[in-house]
């Protein structure tokens, strides 16, 4: 078998765009492989019978500041105008997530909700975010019992269930990220671009490998005896080394589907519960396109850990010592020439789809032909 001359492992985000840029801007031939049976890696959609967008793996929304990923990715889609709403059940009420002054008022008495949004509003200004950390350290009696309301009903229990993990063993980076939004936007994102593949990811991705110089073949995994001249590894980095050092840990999704015979199961595309139940969060699919049909198709999402070979991987767990495990794996990576590790699993981080793109034109960027 003649050696290949580009081999790109994954059919994700990330694969397919280094397969468009070396087949375009550099005019070579590329082989893109996927253990997978389709095209899309996480982000593979299909339409049901009840022509609703449904996505596999968990929902997916397109969102971003930068103009130039756009503008890439809107050659191969035209875009439903979505722009992101979640809610989440507290106290009874389904109110805005993240928590915005829209959810103060729906939660607390006017004589309460009023008094502490003009304190977030002299302390923070209008329309700025602010973490729970942030919002702790204020010396205000109000904002303080707020700062443990939003924690105990918003964070705590969420990522209790989202991580599987005590307090104490979160990486303090993941509470510092949540955060109050003083403002009355409801939207889960505020990025200047945002939206849905009209006809869906999968629809999108094989545009992007439409071109005459990629070759995809699904259902093949990688094989230390396939023959290239330069490999861009988009899955697990610790796999690629047979776990020399040991596993790099990851929590998992369990998703329930589930088929209902009426219009609409509930009031967002995403609502979150954090503090019931054994379940995180239920999406229905046919929010995103404004699907219309008689029947809903939602997901129930289970956190749960990543077990090899049983299910996939979702989450890298950010912590001092795993970070320090993926870059020994790291250095050996050094140590062979004409190898890129990206994507997800290959950096061992969590991208929006935005930011993986962004990684691969960076590295095509340095990169010469």
């Amino acid at each position: 078998m003649a050696k290949i001359k580009n081999l790109i492992v994954g059919c994700g985000f990330s694969g397919v765009t280094v397969a468009r840029k070396i087949a375009e801007d550099f005019g070579e031939k590329v082989v893109v492989i996927d253990a997978r049976e389709h095209i899309a890696g996480n982000c593979y959609d299909y339409w049901d019978g009840n022509r609703i967008c449904v996505h596999r793996y968990g929902t997916h929304i397109f969102h971003t500041n930068l103009k130039e990923i756009w503008d890439f990715v809107s050659r191969f889609t035209k875009w439903y105008p979505y722009q992101h709403k979640v809610k989440g059940l507290i106290d009874g009420q389904l109110v805005p997530i993240p928590f915005n002054l829209n959810a103060l008022h729906q939660l607390f008495p006017e004589s309460i909700s009023s008094r502490m949004e003009l304190c977030l509003l002299e302390k923070f200004g209008f329309n700025k975010k602010v973490s729970i950390l942030d919002l702790q350290k204020v010396k205000n009696k109000d904002l303080n019992f707020l700062a443990e309301y939003i924690y105990q009903k918003v964070f705590l229990e969420y990522t209790t269930k989202q991580w599987a993990m005590k307090l104490d063993e979160i990486d303090s980076s993941v509470l510092g990220r949540v955060p109050v939004y003083v403002s009355r936007d409801d939207r889960y994102f505020q990025d200047k671009y945002q939206g849905i593949p009209l006809e869906g990811y999968t629809k999108l991705i094989s545009k992007i490998l439409d071109h005459p110089n990629i070759d995809v073949r699904l259902s093949t995994p990688f094989s230390k005896s396939m023959e290239y001249e330069r490999l861009f590894y988009t899955g697990a980095i610790d796999e690629f080394f047979d776990y020399r050092f040991g596993q790099l840990p990851y929590r998992s999704i369990k998703l329930d589907f589930i088929e209902f015979p009426f219009s609409r199961f509930q009031d967002a595309a995403v609502i979150n519960y954090p503090c019931n139940y054994d379940f995180t969060r239920i999406g229905e699919y046919k929010w995103f396109l404004n699907n219309q049909s008689d029947k809903t198709v939602v997901s129930y999402e289970y956190p749960e850990s990543f077990v090899l070979g049983e299910n996939e991987r979702y989450y890298p767990i950010i912590k001092d010592k795993n970070v320090e495990l993926y870059n020994r794996y790291l250095d050996l990576a050094k140590d062979i020439p004409n190898i890129y590790f990206l994507g997800r699993l290959g950096d061992y981080k969590y991208y929006d789809i935005d930011k993986a793109i962004e990684r691969v034109i960076k590295v095509f960027g340095k990169r010469k032909k």
